[in-house]
């Protein structure tokens, strides 16, 4: 069974950092895009970040120069810095074989709350 499982979330204050981690079981990371997503209460699911599976980044300007996403094997981290109170959310993985992130993308985890508040 093809599952992705996100751990590293948690309670943090303003200014704090966290790393997510996204671990691939069933199947191997390493010829799939991984994106990164959250959702934030009231809120719909928005795009974070996206990694090749030969390392090209992107993310969204709202974490751009504070996130950061790297992959090791059939890992993928999600280094949160400088963590602001709105970027409380549900943080999901994703992954899949096509040309970008999106909403589409066929495979998710069931995500990891990351509350940031003082």
């Amino acid at each position: 069974q093809l599952q992705l499982v996100e751990s590293g979330g948690g309670l943090v204050q303003p200014g704090e950092s966290l790393r997510l981690s996204c671990a691939a079981s069933g199947f191997s990371l390493e010829n799939f895009r991984v994106g990164w997503f959250r959702q934030a209460p009231g809120k719909e699911r928005e795009w974070v970040s996206c990694i090749s599976k030969n390392g090209p980044t992107t993310y969204a300007d709202s974490v751009k120069g504070r996130f950061a996403v790297s992959r090791d094997k059939n890992t993928v981290y999600l280094q949160m810095n400088s963590l602001k109170t709105e970027d409380t959310a549900v943080y999901y993985c994703a992954a899949d074989q096509v040309r970008w992130c999106s909403n589409a993308m066929r495979y998710w985890g069931k995500g990891t709350l990351v509350t940031v508040s003082s």
